[in-house]
């Protein structure tokens, strides 16, 4: 039964109602107050756990680049240990660093523990054909030297039998000792007779002089004590076995003789300005061939033409070509690493160029084929100089991957000297070139590309990749020449001499004498390489080249080595002139 409600009483509970729904909305701010505290809070914290995962992913960073940074240290300290105190030779891999002292875990899936860094040297093992060993011991006196005999007799009282017979000679036995003179040092005294008319005094033949000689024997030092012998002589201790002008003083001055190294500097470049032309004529001839092989060192020098005082170091470049028969190397001084100063070398030349991945070079192809279409030259990569970063990597590094790059390498190098062995005609060589080699060469360079992204360039393998990726479109390039070999040792072994005599000499006192310097070094290593006695080349040269008033070309050509006809020193005696 419903209950009748006044109104005042309906008013009353609706205003209770009210305050009860005022309440409950005051409640409910309030929770809603607390969740969006709570809500903040929970932003707050993920924005901190968010910038906490920044700031560990930046540490994690960093720590890796660390890691890559103290790995590349260490690479770079093997290197200089194994510089100073291991070997440097590519011969054999057993030869490794005395101090491998790699205690980091960083990239442990690509580094080498010993016992696999000993079966990646067995397995870059390349088994080669059966050949004769020389025998140890003693080896036999050269037959060509001169025997002088000594002989040692019993006394004649031995000679007599217990039977009183007289004993017979019935053999000889006998031992070989190899003695040496040394240089022997004689003042060469030329004699003028003079003539003269005694009944007239000379009035009787007006067209001649009273008194008559023979004109002044000519030398290539005017006026000067050198002999030929004697400058041959003092340029082959200087350049071939690598006794500076000082310590030749020294040795001079012990046998008596008063020869200052500043007589031997001054003879050296009048020397040089008589074979100026001599220079020029062996330039040219090396661009007369197929190939080019070019390489390049620094030299010191004290004083400068232009009065540079701030330069610490200038260039000997070194280019060897000429046809296969009558190869020559031309050494030539330069003040500096720029690509202008391979001009003189490419200039006129078309075939073949293999240097390093010195830039210079390609930058003086680039101008040389713009201003020179016609004249095409190829430019070919040195694999030897590729294989030595990853050697380095191996060693210093212990890059697995860097035994396999060194093992695609050997290959390479394996299988081109078995073409060569054949001795098969150009054509078919390159054809042959091509099938083999290539294949190696393609698969090698996919593998390099494949694995490139995963490797941190900053460490050795990775620099070794970049260069090698970077070099070999210009590698490639040596396929297609018969007379180019993989690597650039031709140019390398030529300017090996003047690097020993660098670290005798030091220096050079001018640009003049770092010039003459690199004449002579052409000479002796022509002589070198056309199987030439130096000290013989260089003597005959300075002979026949003692007036050279009136020379053409020509005339220069007939001192190269396969044109000149060497002067043989006999023993000292009485020379009549006519």
């Amino acid at each position: 039964m419903k209950r009748e409600v006044t109104i005042q009483e309906a008013l009353t509970e609706l205003a209770a109602a009210k305050i009860k729904l005022e309440s409950m909305q005051q409640l409910l701010i309030l929770k809603e107050q607390l969740l969006s505290s709570k809500d903040e809070q929970i932003n707050f914290q993920i924005f901190t756990i968010k910038e906490k995962d920044e700031e560990i992913k930046k540490l994690k960073e960093e720590g890796k680049e660390k890691d890559l940074k103290i790995l590349g240290l260490e690479e770079r300290l093997q290197t200089q240990l194994a510089y100073r105190f291991g070997s440097r030779s590519e011969k054999s891999f057993e030869q490794l660093s005395l101090f491998n002292n790699f205690d980091d875990d960083f990239l442990e899936a690509e580094m080498l523990t010993s016992e696999e860094l000993k079966e990646v040297l067995e397995e870059n093992t390349l088994t080669v054909k059966a050949y004769k060993r020389r025998k140890c011991g003693r080896k036999k006196i050269a037959g060509n030297l001169e025997r002088v005999p000594v002989y040692h007799d019993i006394p004649e009282e031995e000679k007599i039998c217990g039977c009183g017979a007289k004993l017979v000679k019935v053999g000889e036995r006998f031992t070989e000792r190899l003695n040496i003179i040394p240089e022997r040092i004689y003042v060469e005294k030329h004699i003028y007779p003079v003539y003269a008319c005694r009944v007239c005094e000379g009035s009787g033949d007006e067209e001649h002089p009273v008194f008559r000689q023979a004109p002044a024997a000519e030398n290539i030092i005017p006026h000067g004590i050198a002999t030929p012998g004697l400058l041959s002589y003092i340029f082959i201790n200087k350049y071939c076995n690598h006794m500076p002008y000082y310590r030749q003083s020294k040795d001079f001055e012990r046998k008596g003789i008063d020869l200052s190294r500043a007589t031997m500097d001054k003879w050296q470049l009048e020397v040089y300005e008589k074979l100026k032309p001599l220079e020029k004529i062996m330039l040219e001839h090396i661009k007369t061939g197929k190939v080019l092989n070019m390489d390049e060192t620094t030299t010191q020098i004290l004083h400068y033409e232009n009065g540079n005082t701030e330069r610490k170091k200038s260039y000997i470049w070194l280019a060897h070509g000429g046809p296969k028969d009558k190869p020559l190397a031309v050494y030539r001084y330069f003040e500096s690493r720029s690509p202008q100063h391979i001009r003189p070398f490419i200039n006129g030349f078309k075939g073949w160029l293999q240097t390093d991945e010195y830039p210079g070079y390609e930058a003086a192809l680039k101008e040389h084929k713009i201003l020179h279409p016609k004249d095409k030259i190829v430019h070919v990569a040195c694999a030897a100089h590729i294989r030595r970063k990853f050697y380095d990597a191996l060693l210093n590094g212990k890059s697995k991957n860097s035994a396999i790059a060194i093992k695609y390498i050997q290959r390479m190098y394996y299988e081109e000297n078995r073409l060569r062995e054949k001795h098969l005609p150009d054509s078919e060589f390159i054809q042959k070139r091509r099938k083999i080699i290539k294949p190696i060469m393609d698969e090698f360079y996919d593998w390099m590309t494949e694995i490139k992204p995963t490797v941190p360039e900053s460490l050795k393998f990775g620099k070794a990749l970049d260069y090698a990726i970077k070099a070999w479109p210009h590698l490639m390039n040596y396929l297609a020449c018969p007379e180019i070999y993989l690597d650039n040792s031709i140019a390398e072994r030529s300017i090996r001499p003047y690097v020993l005599s660098r670290k005798n000499f030091l220096f050079c006192g001018s640009e003049d004498g770092a010039r003459s310097t690199c004449l002579l070094f052409s000479l002796i290593e022509c002589a070198r390489i056309n199987n030439i006695n130096p000290e013989e080349y260089l003597s005959s040269i300075f002979e026949l080249a003692a007036d050279t008033s009136g020379w053409t070309d020509s005339n220069w050509s007939e001192l190269l080595p396969w044109n000149i006809k060497l002067i043989k020193k006999s023993d000292v005696s009485t020379v009549l002139i006519a």
